[in-house]
């Protein structure tokens, strides 16, 4: 039983994240590819939205990793790949924007939906009112008052 238990924790940390980068992707130079691979795993893949390019088997995740390795054997800074890319797909296909006055949607949208949608809740709630005994008709308190009544003596032990 305890090498079971032993084999079982070697395989979880064996089982480590999979990258999406093909062989046929990665650069000869190591140092190149390590720059590629640190740079992957900062931008986003627009098509999954929730992983990096690094980790996205999506056709334009393999594009973008293309490009960017492309941009890193041309003698690009790790600067200038990243601005490369982000000039033509936006501060969007980064995992972390900076925070400039066009990325302040990125940055605080969700933040400003979820206000919005706690302000709507709460006039809802607010227009709504509790109907109260005060608000029936004397008709209408009279007739509730039969319906007690009659609730009452329909039980065998006239208990309310």
């Amino acid at each position: 039983m305890r090498r079971l238990v032993l084999l079982a924790v070697a395989f979880a940390l064996l089982a480590g994240p999979a990258g999406a980068v093909n062989p046929d992707e990665q650069l000869a130079d190591p140092a190149l590819e390590a720059r590629a691979h640190k740079l992957s795993k900062e931008l986003r893949c627009v098509v999954c939205q929730n992983q990096s390019i690094d980790d996205s088997d999506a056709t334009l995740a393999r594009d973008l990793r293309i490009i960017l390795r492309e941009r890193i054997s041309a003698g690009d800074t790790d600067k200038q790949a990243m601005d490369f890319i982000v000039a033509r797909y936006g501060s969007f296909v980064q995992l972390e924007p900076p925070m400039r006055l066009d990325t302040l949607a990125l940055w605080f949208g969700p933040l400003a939906v979820l206000a919005l949608g706690a302000v709507g809740a709460a006039v809802y709630m607010r227009g709504r009112s509790p109907a109260r005994a005060g608000d029936l008709t004397p008709e209408e308190e009279a007739e509730l008052a039969a319906m007690l009544n009659a609730d009452d003596t329909t039980r065998p032990d006239g208990a309310r």
